[in-house]
């Protein structure tokens, strides 16, 4: 094929030819048309090249495209290439229905607002919860159709005579106590139908399933995160080049929030260097004795806190459980008091790490990164601890004194919910919007308050945990935790465009979704599943209520149908991988060791590159110092040559060189 140009060929420029305006429009188009000529002769993918590779426009190579496809047209009646239309077709289709489906993804246009308007580290916020989201929508579905439909249809268990009254919106109890809603308003029939549907089976397996793809999808997310920001920390992210230079958040588009960005890179610059300077700083002995003892006072004081609230809450369970007995079935005084203990406990969540705020400012931390991790570690603790000792109280000193205490253990986990959300309600009218207009019209020295990303991140995972440690209890506890979620997140995207400011240490110290979603797993997720585990397998399930009732424990269900399917042909594989594996300790300890060595495999690999990342970095600067070194040299021996040869003009000559054909010179692809 020859050279595409719509250039003169014979080394002239259109300039030096002598023509008029319309000629040479004319000799444009008849370039043009040889260029159309041959690319109608060529093939489908070559010519699609070949089109690529001129050096045009993208409107200009767009009319030339549309002139050859006419061309060829033109030439037969029916078009030619179909397989190239129909794949033209399909490709389009396809392009049309991604952009439906980003149309039709949660929130999409609200979170690029957040992240145009706040920058990614307020968008990470966001992010989790809609994250939280997909879990409780998931656990929902599978709930509600594989256990309440059923349940609901062919065998309704409810019984209750009370009248609702409104306060069981608050309380769980009273008209919801024999509802779907919480374990008491199933029971462990058979449901005659083809093929038979054992709610037992049921409850049991939809509940495991669901925790198992909770864990699997935690394991990978936080594998995934850690491998993106932390297996490279070693490397050249962690330089101040990298910040100065690749660092900035280009979705950031409101002046505000890019002034705020600005600021921000500053602080991470200044933490990088202050850290870097803290290795070379040595602290006097009396210093660090000093030091150390501000921090062991500080962890005894938040340490007791920690074990005071939870000696309150414990006490303040038992006492109010029992006088609890003392009163009518359909006593609203005594519906009502069941809302002490959940309000205690949310006032504790909301007032003790304003203390841990406290304490933390007497330990004076030059590390903003170390401040925030040692804050995060202690309100876990308290908001751990709180849940530990509920547990506790649940599974210890419930069952002996109630008759349906799977009921009463969710019944306690939705007030919790319900108290938590209207807290989380309450500390952002008076924590932000009062904040808000006391720092902008009384005392304007507190100025607007920042989201603290931090502390509702610690929120939700305190929640979500709540939500994983009801599932049992209460399948349909993730309806509150959906409906929860929406309402938070309007609730904080207003609040957060209207009283707040996006937070101004956005560094690596606050930048924390993997720490997050390691603490959602543990304690978050292990410590609920450990919680479920142990009342499926060691307690003795309620005689009144439930679809175990009657059972040793929950777990004897699977023996009881095991020992079934045995005795049918075919199926003796089931019974032997149920008795010889699944009941074997051996093969947990089996597992936990496989899972141990390819951790510690796969944390060599990730050593290894960090010491070939640290090889290449070294290899750089040596090969930086190299050329430098070079440069020198020969800027010695050009200065050297200068001062040795005398000047000559006519070594240079003063005309000038033009050629009249540079353009066809140009390269194709440029």
């Amino acid at each position: 094929m020859r050279r595409m140009s719509v250039f003169p060929q014979n080394g002239t420029t259109l300039g030096n030819l002598g023509l008029t305006a319309n000629e040479i429009q004319q000799e444009v188009e008849n370039n043009t048309s040889e260029l159309v000529s041959d690319l109608v002769d060529l093939s489908a993918s070559a010519r699609i090249q070949a089109i690529r590779s001129l050096p045009m426009s993208y409107n200009e190579r767009r009319r030339i495209r549309s002139r050859v496809i006419s061309v060829k047209l033109s030439k037969t009646i029916l078009p030619v290439d179909c397989s190239q239309q129909v794949l033209r077709s399909f490709r389009r289709f396809g392009a049309t229905l991604a952009s439906a489906r980003q149309h039709l993804v949660v929130w999409q246009g609200t979170l690029k607002e957040i992240g145009g308007r706040f920058g990614t580290s307020v968008l990470s916020y966001f992010l989790f919860l809609k994250w939280l989201l997909k879990f409780n929508l998931f656990s929902l579905i599978i709930n509600f159709c594989l256990i309440t439909i059923p349940q609901i249809v062919h065998a309704p268990n409810i019984t209750s005579i009370t009248g609702f009254r409104g306060l069981e919106l608050l309380t769980g109890v009273g008209y919801f106590n024999q509802t779907v809603l919480f374990y008491g308003g199933y029971n462990g029939e058979v449901i005659v139908s083809s093929p038979a549907y054992n709610m037992q089976l049921a409850y049991f397996f939809t509940i495991a399933a669901y925790l198992v793809l909770c864990g699997v999808s935690l394991i990978y997310s936080m594998s995934r995160s850690f491998q993106q920001n932390f297996v490279l920390e070693s490397g050249p992210v962690s330089g101040g080049a990298w910040r100065l230079l690749c660092s900035w958040d280009f979705s950031v588009v409101n002046e505000k929030a890019i002034q705020n960005n600005k600021n921000n890179l500053g602080i991470q610059l200044k933490e990088s260097l202050s850290e870097r300077l803290q290795k070379n700083n040595t602290m006097s002995v009396s210093d660090r004795i000093k030091h150390l003892s501000l921090n062991l006072l500080s962890w005894l004081l938040s340490l007791g806190l920690a074990l005071g609230c939870c000696a309150g809450i414990y006490f303040l369970g038992t006492k109010q459980l029992t006088s609890r007995l003392n009163y009518g079935p359909n006593d609203l005084v005594a519906e009502a008091s069941t809302l002490l203990l959940p309000v205690v406990v949310s006032l504790i969540n909301m007032i003790v790490p304003l203390l841990y705020s406290l304490i933390n400012k007497m330990e004076h931390y030059t590390n903003p990164r170390a401040k925030i991790y040692i804050s995060i570690i202690r309100n876990v603790i308290l908001k751990m601890s709180i849940l530990g000792i509920l547990c506790y109280y649940w599974l210890n000193f419930v069952p002996t004194r109630i008759s349906c205490w799977e009921s009463f253990v969710g019944q306690s986990v939705y007030r919790l919910l319900i108290t938590d959300f209207i807290f989380c309600l309450l500390g952002t009218f008076f924590g932000e919007f009062l904040r808000n207009v006391i720092g902008t019209t009384c005392v304007q020295s507190l100025g607007i308050p920042e989201f603290d990303i931090a502390r509702n991140v610690l929120d939700l995972i305190y929640a979500q945990t709540l939500s994983w440690i009801g599932i049992y209890f209460s399948p349909l506890l993730p309806v509150m935790q959906v409906i929860k979620l929406f309402i938070i997140f309007y609730m904080k995207k207003i609040s957060l465009s209207i009283n707040c400011q996006p937070p101004k240490h956005t560094g690596r110290a606050a930048q924390m979704q993997t720490v997050f979603i390691a603490l959602l797993f543990f304690p978050s997720f292990v410590g609920a599943l450990s919680m479920v585990a142990y009342t499926v397998w060691s307690l003795k399930p309620s005689d009144q209520c439930g679809p175990f009732q009657g059972l040793d424990t929950p777990f004897m269900a699977i023996v009881i149908w095991t020992d079934y399917i045995r005795n049918l042909p075919g199926t003796s594989w089931v019974w032997w991988i149920f008795a010889n594996v699944l009941r074997n300790e051996l093969f947990y300890y089996l597992i936990t060791l496989i899972i141990l060595v390819i951790t510690y495999f796969l944390w060599q690999v990730t050593q290894g590159r960090k010491q070939l990342i640290k090889t290449l970095r070294e290899q750089i600067v040596n090969e930086g110092k190299d050329k430098a070194f070079l440069l020198s040299k020969l800027q010695n021996i050009q200065k050297q040559k200068r001062e040795i040869t005398p000047f000559r003009p006519q070594d240079f000559d003063q005309a000038p060189h033009f050629n009249s054909s540079w353009m066809n010179t140009l390269p194709l692809d440029m």
